[in-house]
């Protein structure tokens, strides 16, 4: 089990949330469809990616509180991986609508638990963080300039010009009016991946973060800014929200009769306590079926994040712990030892790789047989059972392309 985090620590109000989607298309053929990232691995921990991602948030705000938004063909790997979690606390979502949605139904459906002043924070299943005493750091102080009011992000130190991030513009020190967050800052702007002389020219400025996904607000200005900015979502989301917390009514008139009264009294106090009455999936699945497919496709940055940054609504608290949302296979290989002197890095059993007069390559033996390099440079092998990549390390960013072209070419049976 985590550590967990002791009471009155500074996340008394603090629930987390883990988005956990992805179509699995940057680490192909390793991640599928069916099998993101997030359910491997990646670092020889053997640990997860989900996993650590749990470990590490409940140490903050204990298991009881971290709910996980993700794919209905994905909640049966969720709950083997995470037997800690409660059943109620999986979101299942029909098919996929980007972040925002994901954040603000898990929000709607625990602020309607535990009333709208809570705190929650966004983090991504697939990410590795490296620095777990620093992370709990920077959390608690995005959870404090939450309460104060503001969306909050955390910015990730950029260690280099990068132009697989995008950036966040740090403005002000807002250290003397949120107690709690000495190191918080006012965000000016949030900016799209750039060129590689745009990043240079960030990174020399010292005002620029990259941007990692992670947000920290309070439920209830999360949900009225939602309201303004797309109005549409926030209904279609409300309506499934109030689905969540409604009650199998198949007993009895009387019963039925104090059910009812029961969620008025609730829903007057603007709590409900989600161990006193038992979910009606039926009443879930109607209100999927009717307003999820309607809901905007749109990342949380653009819904609502990069609006109320120019509003001068959002606060970025600064993280100076190692991260990495593994993008790439370079990214996996940083993770990775090397094997021998040439910089060869392997994910899997070492002993399927031979390599002679090879360097640098990122290889994964995943399928029953040896791999045998001869004079291959810089390159990447994923070798599974059913599909077989080789590419260049420098077009790892371009994997997504080829997933798209099998997918046009009507290649479902290995995606």
């Amino acid at each position: 089990m985590p550590e967990v985090s002791t009471p009155n620590n500074g996340f008394e109000d603090f629930y987390a949330i883990i988005p956990a989607g992805g179509t699995g298309s940057r680490l192909w053929p390793l991640s599928r469809g069916a099998r993101p990232k997030f359910l491997y691995d990646l670092m020889g921990s053997g640990r997860t990616l989900i996993q650590s991602t749990f470990d590490r948030l409940a140490r903050l705000a204990g298991p009881d509180r971290i709910v996980v938004s993700t794919g209905w063909r994905h909640v049966a790997a969720v709950e083997a991986q995470l037997p800690e979690l409660k059943e109620s606390n999986i979101f299942a979502e029909p098919v996929p609508r980007d972040s925002t949605a994901a954040i603000a139904l898990a929000t709607a459906i625990l602020a309607r638990r535990h009333g709208e002043q809570i705190v929650v924070g966004s983090f991504a299943a697939d990410h590795v963080i490296r620095g777990k005493d620093s992370f709990a750091e920077a959390v608690r102080q995005a959870v404090a300039a939450a309460r104060a009011g503001y969306v909050t992000t955390i910015g990730i130190a950029a260690s280099r010009p990068s132009t697989a991030f995008g950036y966040i513009h740090q403005g002000r020190s807002l250290g003397s009016e949120i107690p709690g967050a000495p190191n918080a800052r006012l965000v000016e702007r949030f900016v799209e991946k750039p060129d590689s002389a745009t990043a240079q020219a960030y990174l020399s400025t010292g005002e620029y973060r990259w941007n990692a996904g992670m947000f920290v607000m309070r439920a209830d200005v999360l949900l009225n800014h939602l309201r303004e900015y797309k109005p549409e979502m926030y209904d279609a989301i409300s309506h499934i929200a109030d689905a969540y917390m409604s009650v199998d009514n198949d007993g009895d008139a009387e019963s039925a009769r104090n059910a009812e009264i029961a969620a008025a009294r609730y829903a007057a106090q603007g709590v409900v306590d989600a161990e006193s009455s038992d979910v009606d999936s039926d009443a879930i699945d109607e209100a999927m079926a009717t307003y999820w497919p309607s809901i905007e496709k749109i990342a949380f940055d653009y819904a609502v994040a990069e609006p109320l940054s120019v509003a001068g609504g959002v606060a970025m608290v600064p993280g100076d712990f190692g991260w990495d949302d593994i993008g790439d296979f370079n990214s996996v290989a940083a993770l990775l030892p090397s094997t021998g002197a040439r910089n060869i890095k392997i994910l899997g059993d070492t002993d399927k790789v031979v390599s002679l007069d090879s360097a640098g390559d990122v290889v994964m033996p995943l399928s029953d047989r040896t791999i045998a390099l001869l004079g291959v440079n810089d390159m990447v092998i994923a070798d599974t059972p059913d599909a077989l990549m080789i590419a260049p390390r420098a077009r790892s960013q371009e994997v997504k392309d080829m997933v798209a072209y099998l997918d046009r070419e009507g290649r479902d049976d290995i995606l």
